[in-house]
C-alpha cells in the first residue's frame, strides 16, 4: 500500500454560484464516505480560504521565527486535500477522478515517499 495526496489549489475552483457550491458538498461527502467504506481513507479536508489567516514557522536562520500570513506571496494556494492509502497508482487515479467529479474542479495527485526515506 502507498499513501497519495490528492489536492487542489483554490484558484482551480473557478467562479460559481453559492447554490452550485452547496450542490457539491453532498457529492464530496459521498466520495469521502466511499473512501472510508473502501478502507483507503486516511484524511480529507478543506482549508480556510483566506491565505492571510495562515502563519509561518521558520527556523532556517537557526532561530525559530513565527510570523503572520503565508510564507510566500503567491496567487495560488492550497484549497483542500485528501490522503488515501491505496495499493497502486491506478487506485490513486480512480479516487482522484472521483474527487474531481464530485468537487467539479481539477485535482493533482502526488505519492508520499515511503516512511523512513529522505
Amino acid at each position: 500500500m502507498a499513501e497519495y495526496l490528492i489536492y487542489f489549489n483554490q484558484q482551480w475552483v473557478g467562479d460559481h454560484t453559492e447554490e452550485w457550491f452547496r450542490s457539491r458538498g453532498p457529492l464530496a461527502m459521498a466520495v469521502t464516505e466511499a473512501m472510508r467504506q473502501a478502507g483507503v481513507y486516511v484524511f480529507a479536508g478543506g482549508l480556510e480560504e483566506d491565505p492571510n489567516d495562515a502563519f509561518t514557522a521558520d527556523a532556517t536562520s537557526g532561530k525559530l521565527v513565527i510570523t503572520d500570513g503565508p510564507h510566500a506571496e503567491t496567487k495560488e494556494f492550497l484549497g483542500g486535500f485528501a490522503i488515501v492509502d491505496v495499493p497502486d497508482e491506478e487506485a490513486a487515479k480512480l479516487w482522484a477522478g472521483r474527487v474531481a467529479e464530485a468537487c467539479g474542479w481539477p485535482q493533482e495527485v502526488r505519492r508520499f515517499k515511503p516512511q523512513g526515506q529522505p
